[in-house]
Formats: structure tokens, sequence, C-alpha cells
């Protein structure tokens, strides 16, 4: 399953309020107001957006490209340009990010670097490290500054590329692999640090901390504990033991940085274990939030706990979005595996709207010793690719998946072995069992960002757990599990174009411009059975113009 895999540098008296409906929760003593972070669209449309040097292309998470060559009337004339074959089976997840025309793409040992215009192989690294059984296989990409690639190795790593010829300019060893952590996120960068979080929030006795690290020798300048040991927030825990070890809170997707405010966003998962609430009771913090930091010094600056009391694993499992809206709103918007949009204004910090993107039921039944099936489950509605949002049309796109899962708990209760999975369910399907296949789907959901109303939906034909990607020529690209990619219309969600690239799409689809021509590429081959019934041969990258 998903992994859901430093202290706190600030003292303030704490308390809790549920002053947002909801189940809201925020830090209301002696914190700073965290003011507007999010950008409006003349903050994105800069040089280097004709690149996209980031996991969600600025560090607001914005996923829109300001360009506009390819548009509505003429994307049904997109060709594809070419394609490389990575030659690995494997979970390809990754984002590409692309800098100074060089395309960068990432395995769970692997680093490729390839022509952004022609798909040719400029260097590939290899990491000998041994990843071992932590995490599931995958990386979700890398960060660039400064001539230099980032990334997480599961072998407990975070390591820099020169990002001209892929030598390693230096590694530090951050996480403990052996007992169930892992480093699958595409990390961040800004202002001289590089930002990434441990997962393997899911396994007894890991709990999940944010850290940062020097770009220029790896050294680690802070770190903070999401799920906190002692000090502001660990009394909302019952005491830890080897019965039940505190546990939870990784972060297994990517992160948002407001730079003028100085604000690192980080989006945390479930409380472990997973399931059996009984096991842990109170609030659990800071799992199942999004948690906002100093970016230099790591203090604590605030917190939104979206899930409260989460018993579905409901991670929150995108990087948030920062916009400010036509209407003058400033949100923080997060799309969570729970299958809400949900929408905080920075100003109030009060809830502006949730509102459904994929299908919800039974989703206050508590669960027994007999089956319950809920909807989404445990694969969740939303996973490692969160929202685009389009500023002329205050519009934003959501890619949701479809499917239910039926789950029973243990009639021993959770049993912990360190570094194990920690979920409190039966043990031949710890994560439930999800429906036939023949019952999934997807859709592709349009949301204005002052009101919540759904502008329009499109149902595709599998669960969609690739990236969405708005455009200035007023489109939206997306990819399904059957390998369609495809683009809607931005106003009415029509379908103008799609291309069968014959392998499942679950990584990252992107748009940028090399020599005056405008490309989208996307990360294809996603081989992920048991999850999402992906059977993808070997990751390939394909890039897409027109001629």
């Amino acid at each position: 399953m998903f992994e859901k895999m430093s202290r706190l540098a600030i003292a303030f008296n704490f308390c809790i309020s549920f002053g947002i409906f909801f189940g809201i929760l925020t830090s209301c003593s002696h914190q700073e107001k965290v003011k507007n972070l999010a950008t409006d669209s003349s903050a994105i449309l800069t040089p280097q957006s004709f690149e996209w040097r980031s996991y969600n292309n600025d560090l607001t998470s914005q996923r829109f490209s300001p360009l506009a060559d390819i548009n509505t009337s003429n994307v049904a004339h997109l060709k594809q340009i070419c394609n490389y074959d990575l030659g690995e089976k494997t979970m390809f997840e990754s984002g590409p990010i692309v800098v100074d025309k060089i395309l960068y793409v990432t395995t769970l040992t692997n680093t490729y670097a390839l022509d952004a215009s022609n798909c040719s192989l400029i260097w590939k690294h290899h990491s000998d490290k041994d990843p071992g059984k932590s995490g599931l296989g995958n990386n979700r990409g890398a960060a660039y500054a400064d001539g230099k690639i980032f990334r997480g190795l599961n072998a407990g790593y975070i390591i820099a590329l020169d990002a001209k010829t892929g030598k390693v300019l230096w590694q530090t060893k951050i996480i403990n692999n052996t007992r169930g952590e892992s480093l699958p996120a595409a990390p961040v960068v800004s202002q001289g640090l590089v930002y990434i979080g441990n997962a393997g929030g899911d396994n007894a006795g890991v709990r999940g901390r944010m850290m940062a690290f020097d770009i220029n020798d790896g050294h680690k300048v802070w770190s903070f504990d999401l799920v906190p040991m002692k000090g502001p927030g660990s009394d909302t825990w019952p005491k830890s033991n080897t019965k039940f070890p505190r546990s939870g809170g990784a972060t297994w997707v990517s992160y948002s940085v407001d730079e003028g405010q100085g604000l690192l966003y980080v989006p945390v998962g479930n409380a472990a274990p997973d399931f059996d609430i009984a096991a842990r009771p109170g609030k659990n913090l800071y799992t199942n939030s999004v948690v906002i930091l100093d970016a230099k010094t790591g203090a604590l600056k605030k917190y939104y706990q979206l899930t409260p009391n989460d018993f579905h694993d409901w991670d929150i499992s995108t990087a948030p979005v920062l916009i400010k809206t036509k209407g003058g709103k400033n949100l923080v918007i997060e799309a969570a595996k729970d299958g809400l949009m949900h929408a905080v204004d920075l100003d109030t910090d009060q809830i502006m709207f949730n509102t459904p993107f994929a299908t919800r039921e039974n989703t206050k039944t508590p669960l027994s010793k007999k089956p319950v099936r809920f909807c989404p489950g445990t694969t969740g509605a939303a996973v490692w690719n969160g929202p685009s949002y389009h500023p002329k049309f205050n519009a934003l796109f959501m890619n949701g998946s479809d499917i239910c899962n039926t789950l029973q708990l243990s009639p021993r209760g959770s049993k912990a072995v360190i570094g194990n999975p920690y979920t409190g369910a039966i043990d031949k399907e710890p994560f439930g069992k999800p429906d036939p296949s023949d019952k999934w789907k997807g859709w592709v959901t349009s949301i204005d960002a002052d009101s919540g109303e759904v502008n329009w939906k499109y149902q595709a034909a599998t669960p969609l757990p690739g990236a969405i990607t708005a455009t200035a020529g007023g489109l939206v690209f997306s990819g399904d599990l059957h390998g369609k990619l495809f683009a809607l219309d931005a106003k009415n969600g029509k379908l103008l174009f799609e291309n069968n690239l014959d392998t499942p799409i679950g990584g990252g689809i992107i748009s940028y411009k090399v020599e005056g021509k405008q490309y989208i590429a996307v990360a294809a081959g996603l081989n992920s059975p048991h999850n999402w019934g992906a059977l993808g041969k070997t990751g390939k990258v394909f890039i897409f113009g027109l001629l």
C-alpha cells in the first residue's frame, strides 16, 4: 500500500480550537499570522515557466503552464515527436522536470537526463546502494537548483547530481531503511535549501519528519517531527509503548513553498494503526494535516487537520496548492485521498468549501470485525498528483479515482512489529479488498475556485492516478491506465484530443518550450498490478508537439 509513512523550534501556549467546521484544527496561541503565500497569474509568467523546474512547475504547486501555442484550435493535430524506453519494469510515477533543454526523470535507483526535444539520452546515473525492502519500489521525481539535481533514494540517502553530467556531488544518509522508512517523495528547493520528508508511516514505529538540507554540501539544517514524542501535539496521542508504538504522519508526496513569506507547506499522512482507531484515541497530531513551517528554521507556524480521527487511511496526499482567486481570496487547496477538494482561507482560517471529486459512500460507518465497504477505498481518490489551477478560468482541475474497498478489523486487535505494516485489519487483507476492476472508473472535475461549485465533470474509463495539467491554450491534459493521453477543453470538459500510448499513465504530464516550440511530455508505463491493475512493461517518456 502507499507509504504513509526535530523538534518544535518554537515555544508557544498550545491549544486546540474547532473554530473551523469539518474538523479543521489550528494551533491558536502565540502563533504568527500566516498571510497569503499564493500568487496571482502574473507571478507565474516568468522565464522559468517556459521550462518545468519543479514537480508541480512552480513552488505554489499550481501545475499551470502559461504556454498557448498548443491550444483548443490545433490540439487535434498534436503528434508524438519521440519516446525513450527506460528499459526497466517500474512503478513509474515520476514527475518529469525540464531545465535548460534537458528533461529529468527518476525510478527507484536510476536518474535519467534526456534531450527535451528529441528524447535522446544525455546521461544516466545508477545508484548501487541497496534500497532494501522499504517502500513500494517507487520514486516520484527530482528537484533542480544551482546546476544540481536532487532526489531521494530508498536506500536512505538524499543525493545531489551534477545536472550536466550526472556525477554525484554529495550524498547524505537521512533515514533508516531497515526499519520501514523510505524516500519516494519529489523534493523541492528554495533559497538554498532542499526539502524532503520520510515515508513509511503505515509501518509500526515509523514516525514522519520533515527535513531541510543545504544544497551545497547536503548537511542537515533542521528537522521537524510530524508526530511529536514531546512538546506541543504530543499530548494528542496515547502513551507510546511496545504494544502500541506511536506511528504514522509520514510524507510521501511533494511540497509547496511561499518564498515571499518564507513558508513551507507539508502534506502529512495518516496515523497508524490505520484502521483501528481504538488503539490511538485522540487527535493524533500532526497526522492528516497540512503543516506550515518556517522554511528557514523548521519552526511550526500553523496546521490544518483536514481529516481528523481518520480511520480509512485517507492521507493528505497531494502537494497543497496556493492560489489567489479572482474573487481575491487567498486559499490553500488540498485534494486528498478522501475524495474532497478542501479549500481553506489563509486570512481567516475558515474552510471555504469541501467539494467531492470522486465517489464517496459509507464514509461515517465505523469499521468492525465484520466487512465494511467504503468509498474512496484505501488506494485513495487522489494520490501523488494534485490539482491544476487555471487563473483565467479561476478553475481547479482534479483527477479522481473510484476504487472502493471492503475491510475487516483484526479480531486480535492491532499487532505491532517494528518496521512491518501496522494497520489493524485482518492479516490476509491488511489494506482491505478492492472492488472488482470492472467497477472502477475515473473523473476529471472542474471546480470554481471561489464558490467550490462544480463547473463540469468528465468520466474516464479507468482511475486517474497520473498528473493533470492546465495550459494557457485553454486545455487540460491527463491520461488513464489504458494508456490514453487526452486533452479536454478547460471551459466545458469536451474531449479534444486523445492518443493511445499503449502503456498505463501514472506519472507526470508537463508542458514546456524548447527553442520556440511547445512540447507535452508524459511519464508512462506504471507497473502496479495490485493497487492499480496496471501492467506497464517498461517505463517510457513520450514527447508530443505540433509538426
